[in-house]
């Protein structure tokens, strides 16, 4: 059987298995594993999965889905949801077509039978209770979910104008100045 290794840690895993499986798959005990949120890769990757076997999705209906499935607790950055993508279609578990100028991703028979092989790892990602995962103690890190998920909801689809996109900047920019005199850091 071929072994593919894992670009974080450089540790064989088997194709037929998610990466991460037996690593770890469990939460971090205050509810998100540093890092990753409630998601490990290896699971995340076979939420996503799950998701795109429903019907085909593109990146950010993802990034939304997961948002409302995990009732605000989680929101996948791009820099997250779009290397998954890219790894489900390495692995051939999904196809790529671009529609409209956005890329599509469907699920294939190969990732049909991974999502089989992994029934009951998916069955308890679909099934789990959200509301049971604490959020964020860390104000800051609670404040940074937060200005992420509104940042998400505000250039959803690119339908944010020039002027929206310069007003969201300029906002940035005033946090990033308030918080760099706060710490009494200077500009980088």
């Amino acid at each position: 059987m071929r072994h593919m290794h894992d670009k974080d840690h450089g540790r064989p895993h088997r194709p037929d298995h998610a990466p991460g499986e037996g690593r770890g798959d469990h939460l971090h005990p205050k509810g998100a594993r540093r890092g990753r949120g409630p998601f490990d890769y290896g699971a995340l990757r076979l939420f996503i999965l799950a998701l795109i076997a429903d019907e085909p999705r593109h990146g950010y209906e993802l990034m939304r889905i997961i948002e409302e499935r995990t009732q605000g607790r989680y929101i996948p950055s791009p820099g997250v949801i779009y290397p998954t993508l890219a790894w489900l279609d390495d692995m051939g578990f999904v196809t790529t077509e671009t529609e409209a100028g956005r890329k599509s991703h469907r699920i294939t028979p190969e990732g049909m039978a991974f999502l089989a092989a992994n029934r009951d790892r998916v069955d308890a990602l679909l099934s789990r209770d959200w509301s049971s995962i604490e959020e964020d103690a860390d104000p800051v890190r609670a404040g940074m979910q937060a200005v992420k998920s509104a940042l998400v909801s505000a250039l959803r689809h690119g339908d944010a104008d020039a002027g929206a996109r310069a007003e969201i900047a300029a906002i940035l920019n005033t946090a990033a100045q308030a918080i760099r005199a706060r710490a009494g850091t200077k500009e980088d």
